[in-house]
């Protein structure tokens, strides 16, 4: 059932640009269907496992109702909502999704299942993203091949939650930032049993994050040990370390199965806390508190995405 709540968040001047060449489209029954509002963030609802659940959209402001687009969910961290996932990455900003439907999911309590804080199951919540798909896809013209995730902190571990359950074979990529992987802590085959391999994964996190630290702690794991976990099951040979800024700033590329590179790749950031990876100051980076970061995020998870698509 559809509850639309619409709300201006914003108005986006975007330009649209151009599917990736070579790649067909898969569209969805949602092409044709018109929607009054894009690039004004709106705000839905939807009744997911008996309880009412809600969202928010942003569309491209040049959306065209008959032309696939991709969709990038952004998964807040805890205590939050989807709104200020939004603000603090300005991912509905022309500059980082032009050509993409973004997609701001809520949590129940302010946050998504898997942590020791969490209200519902993962199952609860892995059936909300299902059901939001379908939503999507019914209500949008989606692109049914490039479907994405990204998030933040515990929302970032639901982004693994995901990528390591059958749900995730609705997506192209993801891309945890900071996150919490509360329940991938118990090795290679452990809670994650991923719908194919391999599952292309960018991580981003913080080398001074005192709420996530990197060497892990307090049922998380350490976030090296996680990718090492993420390599195998991807099947990955081989990596490289490209360090820049001054040695504060370490990004490594994965060799992964059939020699294809770049399928896992981590930034570490040294002197980065817990929030997102921004040039440009934002409300997490206040809450560490600490300001701009060297690298950008938002951009360098959309490029990772423009990458991949779902066989």
């Amino acid at each position: 059932m559809r509850q639309p709540l619409y709300f201006i968040a914003g108005v986006i001047a975007a330009s649209v640009t151009t599917v990736t060449a070579g790649i067909a489209a898969r569209a969805t029954a949602g092409c044709g269907k018109i929607h009054l509002l894009p690039g004004i963030t709106t705000y839905h609802g939807l009744t997911s496992s008996g309880r009412d659940r809600t969202y928010s959209v942003h569309l491209p402001s040049g959306y065209d109702r008959s032309k696939p687009y991709p969709v990038v969910l952004g998964f807040h961290g805890s205590s939050s909502i989807g709104l200020f996932f939004e603000v603090d990455t300005r991912m509905s900003e022309s500059r980082f999704s032009a050509n993409k439907i973004m997609v701001y999911p809520d949590g129940v309590g302010g946050a998504w299942a898997g942590a020791n804080y969490s209200e519902i199951s993962v199952a609860e919540d892995l059936q909300f993203v299902t059901d939001l798909l379908v939503e999507l896809k019914t209500e949008y013209c989606v692109d049914d091949a490039r479907i994405y995730a990204t998030g933040i902190s515990n929302g970032g571990g639901f982004v693994d939650i995901i990528a390591c359950s059958a749900v995730g074979g609705e997506f192209a990529a993801f891309a945890p930032a900071s996150g919490a992987y509360y329940t991938d802590n118990a090795g290679v085959n452990g809670e994650c049993t991923p719908a194919r391999h391999p599952i292309p994964i960018l991580a981003i996190h913080g080398g001074s994050d005192t709420s996530v630290p990197y060497a892990g702690g307090d049922g998380k794991p350490a976030i090296p040990t996680w990718l090492e976990w993420w390599a195998e099951r991807n099947a990955c040979s081989s990596s490289k370390v490209e360090d820049s800024f001054g040695g504060d700033v370490h990004h490594t590329t994965w060799t992964c199965a059939d020699g294809v590179e770049g399928v896992l790749q981590h930034w570490k950031v040294d002197s980065m806390g817990h929030c997102w990876a921004s040039t440009e100051i934002n409300f997490s980076q206040l809450s560490v508190p600490q300001g701009p970061t060297p690298i950008e995020a938002s951009k360098i998870i959309v490029d990772f995405f423009d990458q991949f698509t779902k066989p």
